[in-house]
């Protein structure tokens, strides 16, 4: 179901009901591990997560390490498409709807590429 380098790989599957009925098809959410920030990034104009993951970790497949420390200010749901801009908010703060929450000069903490001994 999920690519060997997939973060949800370790994800639980849905209880089955005492039917054999599943509730849902899917996985559970998976834990947001620690995600220490070591740097700031300031959010430039039309920068993706992809980018600033193959910046800060030469790989962009580490996107999901920004948004995991920033889990305060970045929603994945906003992120609306491959190549979209992200959308920070602060928390307690309605999500920006399209058109608006001007993205420039939003901090960003970056994390190790990893956690632990490595």
């Amino acid at each position: 179901m999920f690519t060997r380098r997939s973060r949800y790989l370790a994800t639980r599957r849905f209880e089955p009901a005492p039917d054999g009925s599943l509730p849902f098809a899917g996985v559970r959410a998976r834990d947001i591990g620690p995600a220490t920030p070591v740097l700031e990034h300031v959010l430039q104009p039309g920068e993706r997560l992809d980018a600033l993951g193959g910046h800060y970790f030469n790989d962009a497949w580490r996107w999901h390490r920004i948004l995991d420390a920033n889990a305060d200010v970045l929603c994945a749901a906003e992120l609306e498409i491959i190549g979209a801009r992200p959308l920070p908010r602060r928390s307690g703060d309605p999500a920006p709807t399209a058109g608006e929450g001007e993205a420039e000069g939003q901090v960003l903490l970056i994390p190790r590429a990893s956690e632990g001994g490595g």
